[in-house]
């Protein structure tokens, strides 16, 4: 039997584990219960794959997705492990199939869902299972971002599995959602294990203020700095997913819309679309992207506010899963704040989810580091600034804001705290609108008095003066502002604000994908350092080689990402290899895909190099 790092380097062609995977694999195979929290693309996939290889049996693993199954199936399958998927895509025979093979022990891991799972529990008691690995496990806890009543009934499994190790794993777990996983579970001598949440592969940019008109040209902007790859654009309507798609077609983009209100079958074709690199853009809403191992995503950008810090760190993490720098962008106004109070005050969860959005509305306005709030949200404490977000490029200019801040007050005050946010900004600027007029505030002293300010700064300003306390919204009155105590303390001049000077659009050549610059490439092909240098890789070469894997996995109905990664073919095409023993050594290349596909590789590098 090969010991995890001989198969880690056999089968999945890394050189070294990633930080706490070789402590979490020998915590399971030691037979004992784990919590694993894992940032999306952290390696948590691992952590049950190469013990379900050690232990003899079928491993199961409960995932809420069929498209997931599929995916990490095809992977596990390419790299020369028997696996498979039970589920309702699956014939009958294909399924009869499938228990036949684990209970001949010729299956060594079978993905199934929770809601599957309670029907196969009496076939699968009579198979040796060794291990359960709960994937998305948040989905147990009402606490959760994503919670699922299907994930409760899983609490039987110690007790129908005797013999079995469990472990739970998650990508976004606060304090109390952990808990409840544990005590769901009924988790045996188990281990919390707690990754860094550090991704500093993908930098963090918040943009704000920023029209229709505006969002979609930067989006266009984003789109043209990735050319040939893939990028999701989540937005919080299904209105808009449509006619985000329909404008990025306008364009000559090659995007789609994903959202709830189409059928099942329009959804999954443009999945699959998706997965296989045949659009690069799919405009969403958060029920997209669960579970999807596509490791070329180079940008996610939000349309529109995420309701939760959790939610929005699971979607932008669904970029750069391979480790290469990728964009995350976050659009931020006014009215998503207003849209998503609404939702917040028509769930079951009002306190708890009214919370959770005041934390994601304090990352969209804040001033410090970005990856220090996240981090920090996360339990996980960070003293250093990343230098891979737009605060930490652009330090904000503050300036005694104190007049400014005076004036919009006077006009909150004028109005009899009967107006909102954008009322307060077009008074101010000296807006003569139908409404304005009709309510007399044209006639009010403050009326026109922030002329020489521009209306998106007085947004701006507007957005600091509720972070900073001095103005609030009154939900239950037509989002009216009304000054707080602080606010007043302003405007009769007891105390002083300090405002930041708004972010001006930064120029389009910016790039916003670089690495923080503690972080240096290196050489080395170890799974948990830094890709070898992408500026090192011939570009022409590079496509030459994405297009034989594209060859490859059209062959195999697999996702191009199944075949290689986009770093391996960056490492190819940094330093061409020029025989089959020169991929030994090649990230990601493990010995069953050196066998089936190594040499059409190293025929296209000789190739190119003949021209």
């Amino acid at each position: 039997m090969q010991s995890p790092l001989q198969i880690l380097k056999s089968v999945f062609g890394y050189d070294s584990f990633r930080p706490l995977q070789e402590e979490i694999i020998s915590h399971i195979i030691s037979r004992q219960d784990a919590l694993v929290l894992m940032p999306t693309g952290g390696g948590k996939s691992l952590c049950y794959q190469i013990p379900a290889l050690v232990f003899e049996g079928t491993s199961v693993v409960v995932s809420p997705l069929i498209s997931l199954m599929k995916d990490q199936v095809d992977a596990l399958n390419a790299s020369g492990i028997a696996a498979a998927a039970l589920n309702s895509n699956n014939t009958e025979e294909e399924n009869d199939d499938i228990r036949a093979h684990a209970e001949s022990k010729e299956l060594k891991i079978l993905y199934i869902s929770p809601e599957r799972l309670q029907r196969e529990i009496p076939w699968m008691q009579r198979i040796s299972i060794p291990l359960f690995a709960i994937d998305e496990a948040h989905c147990i806890s009402q606490w959760g971002h994503d919670f699922r009543p299907e994930y409760t009934q899983l609490g039987c499994l110690h007790q129908k599995f005797p013999a079995a190790t469990i472990m739970a794993l998650t990508a976004t777990a606060d304090k109390l959602t952990k808990e409840d996983i544990i005590n769901q579970l009924g988790l045996n001598s188990h281990k919390v294990f707690l990754s860094s949440f550090d991704r500093p592969n993908l930098s963090l940019d918040v943009k704000r203020g920023y029209s229709s008109q505006d969002k979609i040209r930067e989006i266009l902007s984003i789109i043209s700095r990735h050319k040939g790859d893939s990028g999701i654009v989540y937005c919080l309507s299904r209105k808009n997913t449509e006619k985000v798609a329909e404008q990025l077609r306008a364009k000559g983009v090659s995007a789609k819309a994903y959202h709830a209100g189409m059928s099942s079958e329009e959804r999954n074709e443009v999945q699959e679309e998706f997965i296989n690199d045949k659009i690069d853009v799919v405009c969403a809403t958060i029920a997209f992207g669960m579970g999807i191992d596509k490791s070329n995503v180079r940008f996610v950008v939000h349309y529109n506010l995420p309701k939760s810090i959790e939610s929005f760190y699971q979607e932008i993490g669904r970029a750069g899963r391979d480790g290469l720098p990728s964009e995350t962008v976050l659009f931020y106004n006014f009215q998503d704040i207003v849209t998503l109070r609404n939702f917040v005050n028509e769930s079951g969860q009002k306190e708890i989810n009214s919370e959770k959005l005041d934390r994601m509305q304090e990352y969209a306005e804040s001033l410090i580091c970005r990856r220090r709030i996240l981090l920090n949200y996360f339990g996980e404490s960070s003293n250093d600034n990343c230098g891979n977000c737009d605060i930490c490029r652009r330090p904000p200019r503050r300036f005694n804001g104190t007049i400014l801040v005076q004036k919009a007050l006077s006009a909150i005050k004028r109005t009899n705290e009967k107006i909102g946010f954008t009322m307060t900004a077009q008074i101010l600027k000296g807006f003569s609108s139908d409404e304005i007029v009709q309510n007399g505030y044209d006639k009010i002293k403050t009326f026109g008095v922030g002329s020489g300010t521009t209306l998106k700064h007085w947004h701006d300003y507007l957005l600091q003066m509720l972070h900073l306390g001095y103005i609030e919204i009154a939900y239950n009155e037509a989002n009216h502002l009304k000054i707080t105590d602080s606010g007043n303390a302003v405007l009769f001049g007891k105390e002083r604000a300090e405002l930041a000077i708004p972010v001006e659009k930064e120029p389009e050549k910016e790039s916003r994908t670089r690495v923080s610059g503690k972080r240096k490439a290196t050489n080395t092909r170890n799974y948990n350092t830094d890709y070898a240098s992408a500026s090192d890789a011939n570009e022409e070469l590079f496509d030459v080689l994405r297009r034989t894997r594209k060859q490859i996995a059209d062959e195999n109905n697999w996702p191009a990402y199944v075949v290689l990664s986009d770093r391996t073919l960056k490492e190819l095409a940094a330093t061409p290899p020029l025989s089959i023993d020169d991929l030994h050594n090649v990230y990601g290349f493990g010995e069953k895909k050196i066998e089936k596909f190594g040499q059409r590789f190293v025929d296209a590098v000789k190739a190119y190099l003949r021209r």
